[in-house]
């Protein structure tokens, strides 16, 4: 039996930024705790949108969103969000910033610490209510503006993933606008994410054929668009086109994801590298494509349809080349990781949250072996 379930209100387009105000109303926000970092705040991005609010509507900006968002960074915006009588959480940046910012509205509705909400240790039954969050995405890669998850490396080290409907902002607003001055290797990064999220999401073996639709369609535009949003980013079509590949692959990652996101939570669970977690999707992708095969012949061949390759044709050959293409790095060891690393990240992939839903069951010594090609 599918029990199926879609997410939330997007408003999506250039100047969709407009809505704003009225999407905080319908939410209750009187005075938003705007989430976000330091390089979008640089950039102009949360004036350009404070711009579009009622004068008198007051706001507190948290931009110390670390790359990947720590426990540490989580306390440190809750605390602020307490003090400065905030009543709702927007959202203004990447992934990081969104998830930072889901952490904080579910701290501000049920309380800490933060690791008792722990799904893999039955803390979702926990999430009694969470601040109302808006989300404005500012890149085209984790589509978090409507998934049900946030992650979070927390002070033991472990990288979480934190899972709950209650997590779903009340409103997206994608206005691709905003990512015409994304730099160069960030769109291609981003976009590999959003490319990613389509396909592990339409593997996972659970029953949700319309998520496998929105995955399908998400990829087709994806893998056509990337590599023009990367060559020219101020191409307005391909902006529009990745940031609904991104919308499509968190939509369509209800269903959950796969072996190539546990790696890459383990692995951006490495601090002394803080590497980009769509980057590590692109390198893992073509590991575990292979690996996946013997379980997702008919997929694949779905898979290979959406990305115009001919009948049969190596997948993984495929975004190997892509990657190369939009200039992403060949392999870990490119990226800093250590020959030293990879006990730890077979320990932490094997307990990712994402592990759960691969296709293919792996076990520690698979891991292994993909770790090890991804070099």
């Amino acid at each position: 039996m599918a029990t199926l379930t879609y997410l939330t209100t997007t408003h999506f387009d250039f100047g969709a930024i407009q809505r704003i105000p009225s999407a905080l109303r319908r939410a209750g926000i009187s005075k938003p705790f705007i989430a976000t970092d330091a390089g979008v705040r640089a950039a102009g991005l949360v004036d350009t949108i404070t711009d579009t609010l009622d004068g008198d509507v007051p706001v507190s900006i948290f931009d110390g969103t670390p790359g990947n968002p720590t426990e540490a960074a989580v306390l440190k915006a809750f605390d602020q969000y307490t003090v400065d009588g905030c009543d709702g959480v927007l959202c203004i940046g990447g992934g990081s910033s969104m998830d930072l910012g889901k952490a904080v509205a579910l701290l501000a509705g049920s309380g800490g610490p933060l690791a008792q909400f722990d799904p893999l240790a039955g803390g979702a039954k926990l999430v009694k209510s969470v601040a109302p969050l808006i989300a404005v995405p500012t890149t085209s890669g984790t589509g978090s503006e409507v998934s049900v998850g946030f992650v979070i490396i927390m002070a033991d080290g472990r990288k979480l993933t934190f899972a709950s409907p209650l997590f779903v902002p009340k409103a997206a607003i994608c206005d691709p606008e905003l990512t015409l001055g994304l730099p160069t290797a960030m769109t291609a990064a981003t976009g590999m994410d959003a490319i990613t999220h389509c396909i592990e999401a339409f593997l996972t073996p659970t029953i949700n054929p319309p998520a496998d639709g929105v995955a399908l369609d998400g990829l087709w535009r994806g893998w056509r668009h990337l590599p023009a949003a990367v060559k020219d980013g101020g191409d307005r079509e391909a902006r529009w086109q990745m940031m609904m590949c991104s919308t499509e692959g968190a939509l369509s990652f209800i269903k959950g994801l796969g072996a190539v996101h546990a790696m890459s939570h383990a692995a951006g669970r490495i601090e002394r590298l803080n590497l980009h977690h769509g980057t590590l999707n692109a390198v893992f992708l073509p590991a575990v494509l292979r690996f996946n095969a013997p379980e997702c012949g008919e997929k694949y061949e779905r898979l290979r349809q959406a990305i115009g390759l001919a009948p049969g044709a190596d997948l993984a050959e495929a975004v190997s080349a892509m990657n190369d293409a939009i200039g992403l790095p060949s392999g870990l060891g490119e990226m800093g990781v250590k020959e030293q690393d990879i006990p730890e990240l077979i320990a932490y992939a094997m307990k990712d949250l994402s592990a759960v839903t691969n296709p293919r069951s792996a076990t520690e010594d698979d891991f292994e072996a993909m770790i090890r090609e991804s070099f």
